[in-house]
């Protein structure tokens, strides 16, 4: 996806939740300062192939075996944690550094590539962290404009944005474990994003004419709005009567 496609459904994430879009331009710009280009031809490797989406959900543990079948796995921050615990492999780590970057760094010098991202509060951690990585096996990404090393395929949590992440580089089917979107033990930020992470996700099935799983049971709900159809067709009205 490229960032013409994404940055209206960036827009309105910013408008929802009230953010500075300068804030992530700024921690962008500090990332951009401290990575390096990122090979993607190393995560071709998953063009046809089968990818394992893996949240961190409380369920996790009782899913390992489903991200285990998959050709690949794209870990969403601390899941990367509970999959290796079990014996599960990891292909890409996605995180915003605010849970377990010591698991990133350790993964970065051991060869495997990690997606750092940067948005408005998380500068310390990409100042205090990234430095420490083996820059080789990083990539930078933002949810505001690429600059440099730091490129966007779309995705706002860790979570969707693996999902992104694996459709950019050619992903066959996206399969999906440790996800639980009405998860009862998150606070009221984290409840709205993972609300909009499941919108991003019906959104990218849609334009991959994938089911995803994940989705089963509440494709209805996101069908209307303020789904991220709905919005982007919002929007482009109101253009069309400027």
């Amino acid at each position: 996806m490229n960032f013409d496609a994404w940055e209206p459904v960036y827009e309105r994430i910013l408008a929802d939740f009230g953010f500075d879009r300068s804030a992530d331009e700024r921690a962008r710009d500090d990332l951009a300062a401290l990575a390096e280009p990122f090979d993607e031809s190393r995560l071709r490797v998953v063009e046809g192939a089968s990818v394992a989406v893996v949240g961190a959900a409380p369920s996790l543990p009782d899913e390992v075996d489903r991200a285990a079948d998959a050709d690949y796995v794209f870990a969403a921050s601390t899941a990367a944690d509970v999959l290796r615990d079990h014996g599960v492999g990891v292909d890409l780590m996605v995180t915003d550094l605010d849970k377990n970057p010591e698991t990133a760094r350790e993964l970065t010098r051991q060869g495997t590539p990690v997606a750092a991202h940067a948005h408005g509060d998380n500068r310390p951690a990409i100042r205090e962290w990234v430095p420490r990585f083996d820059s080789e096996h990083v990539l930078a990404t933002t949810q505001a404009a690429p600059v440099g090393p730091v490129v966007d395929y779309g995705g706002f949590t860790d979570g969707d944005r693996a999902a992104f992440l694996a459709d950019e580089f050619g992903a066959r089917e996206l399969r999906f474990a440790g996800w639980q979107f009405d998860d009862p033990t998150v606070d009221e930020m984290k409840a709205k994003k993972l609300a909009w992470a499941a919108r991003l996700l019906a959104w990218l099935e849609r334009r991959r004419g994938e089911r995803f799983s994940v989705l089963d049971g509440r494709r209805s709900s996101l069908e209307s709005p303020p789904s991220v159809d709905s919005l982007l067709e919002s929007e482009a009205d109101d253009e069309n009567q400027q």
